[in-house]
């Protein structure tokens, strides 16, 4: 049965992933802005922004808030998915130079990063990737992101009937 619950999440971790888990949630909530709420979100711990402050939800569903980021344990690693990046490109940016600049290996995908142990991770640079989306500017980009997504679909279906008139 899966964990409803963060606590209940965690205490069924193995112990060397329960402390490095437990640091990486320390530091989340330690540089979180004020308005997200942490709990369990797809399976994970996810720090999101509450559907009061963006009744849209994740990916245009009014049931599902907008993650911030989550925080998983798998089979071989740890990761934590930054849903951050969507709508950020600049955060990003910075987000990848401050990295490198930390002398720590960055194991990233489109936006999961994976991390064997606590050391592997810049838990620094997490922190202070997060600190800087208040609730209103990620909501705000998130939101642009997804209207322009929307406009680049439409355009192609509304030429394609054009061209059949």
């Amino acid at each position: 049965m899966p964990a409803s619950t963060v606590t209940e999440y965690l205490a069924a971790l193995p112990e060397d992933r329960r402390a490095a888990m437990i640091a990486v949630r320390a530091g989340i909530n330690r540089a979180l802005p004020a308005g997200y709420t942490e709990g369990i979100q797809f399976g994970m711990i996810s720090w999101f922004v509450p559907l009061t402050a963006y009744p849209a939800g994740y990916g245009g569903n009014p049931g599902e808030p907008l993650p911030l980021v989550s925080l998983v344990s798998q089979k071989s690693s740890m990761a934590l998915h930054m849903i951050c990046f969507y709508g950020q490109p600049a955060l990003l940016e910075w987000f990848n130079a401050q990295y490198a600049a930390s002398g720590k290996k960055l194991d990233m995908g489109q936006g999961c990063l994976r991390f064997k142990t606590l050391p592997d991770l810049a838990l620094d640079v997490i922190e202070r990737t997060v600190a800087r989306l208040p609730v209103s500017e990620y909501a705000a980009g998130y939101s642009a992101m997804r209207e322009a997504m929307g406009a680049r679909q439409a355009k192609p279906a509304a030429k394609t009937r054009a061209t059949r008139a």
